[in-house]
């Protein structure tokens, strides 16, 4: 049992009283054996754990049916068809990753809040009160190898509605992999018998090469010395989440030129926020500063990966320039960059991933001075139905999680209290980066419309 922290607007308090955890192995006997990852997967990384969240509200046509009891069912059948996440992870020779199908299962804990979903208020976004009560590190969980792959919450609510809490070892899956299988779960604990989708392993269609050629140019994998002390420190981070909308896009679309207008969102927000997080961090002029955004590759294949895949399948394209350059260029300059890097992405690109992996010993993506998206608009997370409807806030429980934290963002789908819809990013920045950070976006779009933190009030921070 524990007392959330004041946070939200309305220094929201509440209790969490949990059960003890328990391992929830496959409903019926699955294979014994060992099944080796991709030379995508098993990247560094991508060697730790990722949390997402699921707020669902109450359905009078569910009154009296446990969510705890019918999803922890529903995951137990579904591990039938996923076994592979019931097994635990081992390393082999060169840092090879491996899954032992070990059949031993998946952590689950079931818990009670004193608290209602309308409690959290109309801006369900990160970060969100009491986050470690809501997903409970158990402990000696939090390790890549030889630990359960995924660890499951479900949090009843007083009001009868539920929050479905989800923490992932990585290098099993990305987000549409992860959506995949919380969809087979939803599917079942609705009433299928096996998932619409079936579940396709293949990771050798992800592997290097015989004999693996470095082929383009990975410049997001470079060893760079921080030579500064450039990497973020993580003691006094400050953790908010901002809402672009039609007014927002807007304003910020106005500071190019007519012929970039046709740039995407992503292309314009990316540059935008990588431009702002720079001035904020404010690094010396001649300092190499990377925008890494995340590339989903599925249909970047001919054929394109098998319908049901659910490994890695996306790549870390990277732009870079000099802090001095971005700051002084307009703001087409970055998004030129960020387009660029974006087009990047092609098979070749990925084979040639695969290859450096085995041949320069699984390093990690640069981190020096780094800033990286991922857009998970198109994921899916609130469309995960258990039988309650859909999500009130699927996706990401934070920003910042990583292996290295506080170098990623996600760009969540969001409707405000308004009805309007776009995008919330989760923030995370040292507290003082965090006011430079607010007051250089503000500066940007204070002329048109201020951008908004939450419905209900401006700026939140909160120690996660």
């Amino acid at each position: 049992m524990a007392m959330a922290v004041p946070s939200s607007s309305e220094s929201l308090v509440f209790t969490v009283r949990r059960g003890k955890e328990e391992l929830v192995a496959p409903a019926k006997p699955t294979p014994r054996e060992v099944k080796l990852l991709s030379d995508i997967d098993d990247q560094e990384g991508l060697r730790f754990q990722i949390p997402v969240i699921q707020f669902y509200r109450s359905d009078p046509s569910m009154e009296g049916k446990d969510p705890a009891l019918i999803i922890r069912k529903a995951v137990a059948e579904a591990l039938v068809f996923y076994y592979p996440f019931a097994g635990r992870l081992r390393e082999g020779p060169a840092r090879k990753l491996m899954v032992d199908c070990t059949g031993e299962g998946v952590l689950f804990v079931e818990a009670d809040a004193d608290v209602t979903l309308a409690q959290f208020g109309d801006a369900l976004q990160p970060p969100f009160p009491c986050w470690e009560e809501l997903l409970y590190d158990v402990p000696g969980s939090a390790q890549v190898l030889n630990t359960p792959l995924i660890l499951i919450q479900v949090t009843r609510l007083k009001c009868g509605g539920f929050i479905f809490a989800l923490r992932l070892n990585h290098t099993m899956s990305d987000a549409a992999g992860l959506v995949q299988f919380m969809n087979a779960v939803a599917e079942i604990a609705r009433g299928a018998r096996e998932p619409s989708v079936q579940p396709v392993w293949r990771r050798d269609l992800l592997n290097a090469r015989v004999p693996p050629r470095i082929t383009c140019n990975h410049r997001e994998y470079e060893q760079v010395p921080d030579t500064k002390g450039t990497i973020i420190p993580l003691d006094d981070m400050a953790h908010r989440s901002f809402f672009f909308g039609p007014s927002e896009f807007s304003a910020i679309r106005r500071l190019l030129p007519p012929y970039q207008q046709r740039c995407s969102d992503f292309e314009i927000l990316t540059a935008c926020l990588w431009r702002w997080r720079t001035i904020a961090l404010q690094p010396d002029n001649e300092e190499e500063v990377r925008i890494i955004c995340i590339v989903n590759a599925r249909a970047k294949f001919n054929p394109s990966l098998p319908t049901g895949y659910y490994g890695n399948a996306f790549a870390f394209p990277v732009a870079v320039t000099s802090a001095g350059k971005l700051r002084e260029n307009p703001l087409g300059y970055a998004v030129e960059l960020v387009r660029k890097a974006k087009a990047d992405v092609t098979e070749e690109y990925m084979h040639s991933i695969a290859d450096l992996m085995v041949l320069k010993g699984r390093p990690h993506f640069t981190v020096v001075r780094s800033y990286l998206v991922s857009d998970v608009t198109r994921a899916g997370f609130g469309e995960v139905d258990f039988g309650w409807g859909k999500a009130a806030y699927g996706g990401p429980a934070k920003g910042g999680v990583g292996a290295i934290p506080g170098v990623a963002s996600f760009y969540i789908p969001f409707t405000n209290a308004k009805g309007e819809r776009g995008l919330v990013i989760p923030i995370c920045l040292p507290s003082e980066a965090m006011d430079r950070f607010v007051q250089e976006l503000e500066s940007i779009l204070n002329n048109s419309h201020r951008v908004t933190v939450t419905s209900a009030s401006r700026f939140i921070s909160s120690s996660l």
